[in-house]
């Protein structure tokens, strides 16, 4: 039997996210070798991953990058996706994060396929065989302004953050940028202003109003005005400027930031998984 302990098996755990059967067979076929056993399992998890394809990787994290830019700052957020929390929380896979959205700045990429074609497509590759898992880059945001203000929010204190949220804004409007992006993580808006909603989506938003209104009986000459409050209360649920500010929920954010003399230019928000 191969000389190893357990103490052995948690390190090769931790510094390649793989499962502690994969790590005992391969400290077993390695004799005890643990740099071999980390290659075995290399190896064999790059064998695998045609396998894995068809996987789910549901969890992970939210990877941020904010810096100065011309004009301002640019902010980045990318999502990395794992199969498992067991490997969303390694060391590893957070450093991988880190990874990804640098190479995500560096080259500019906007979108996976992009950022496949760097160098990090190969790290990415990599890591999914040492891990034994789905690894992959689901998207990729960012936002440009005067100053971007970043909040990173924890659903799990033992997980890495799964919201992240970037709000760019004017000069002067940082602290209730930070307050509207706390706001934007809970609330998650589409779009930031009424012009920002599609044509076809008002469209037809006004449309199941009407038709809602009338299955439901309402008299004909009170429509026009049941169907704008209904359109209104879409706006209110899904227009950041209009939504109640979840610090005061009396008046808007819009209100808010008018009152505390910030301008949000743009915001990107993502939640691991949705």
């Amino acid at each position: 039997m191969a000389n190893y302990t357990a103490a052995d098996i948690k390190e090769i755990r931790e510094s390649t996210g793989a499962g502690m059967l994969d790590v005992k067979k391969a400290l077993d076929e390695a004799n005890g070798d643990k740099a071999k056993a980390v290659e075995i399992i290399r190896v064999k998890g790059l064998k695998g991953i045609a396998k894995r394809e068809g996987r789910s990787a549901s969890e992970g994290l939210i990877a941020v990058d904010v810096r100065d830019a011309e004009g301002g700052q640019v902010g980045t957020l990318v999502e990395i996706n794992s199969e498992t929390d067991f490997v969303a929380k390694n060391a590893k896979f957070v450093a991988l994060g880190d990874e990804a959205v640098a190479a995500a700045v560096e080259s500019g990429a906007n979108d996976p396929a992009d950022l496949a074609n760097t160098p990090f497509g190969e790290a990415l590759t990599n890591a999914g065989a040492t891990m034994g898992e789905k690894i992959v880059v689901r998207r990729i945001g960012r936002v440009q302004g005067e100053k971007v203000v970043q909040y990173m929010h924890r659903t799990n204190k033992d997980l890495p953050p799964q919201v992240g949220v970037l709000v760019a804004t004017n000069a002067g409007g940082e602290d209730a940028a930070y307050d509207v992006a706390m706001h934007i993580a809970a609330y998650s808006p589409a779009y930031l202003t009424r012009e920002d909603v599609p044509e076809q989506t008002v469209a037809d938003e006004r449309r199941i109003a009407e038709e809602t209104a009338k299955n439901e009986g309402k008299p004909e000459q009170a429509l026009p005005k049941i169907v704008e409050g209904r359109l209104n209360g879409f706006f209110k649920e899904n227009v950041l400027l209009d939504q109640p500010f979840a610090k005061d929920s009396k008046k808007s954010v819009g209100q808010f930031l008018e009152e505390s003399g910030a301008k949000v230019t743009g915001f990107v928000r993502f939640r691991v998984g949705n």
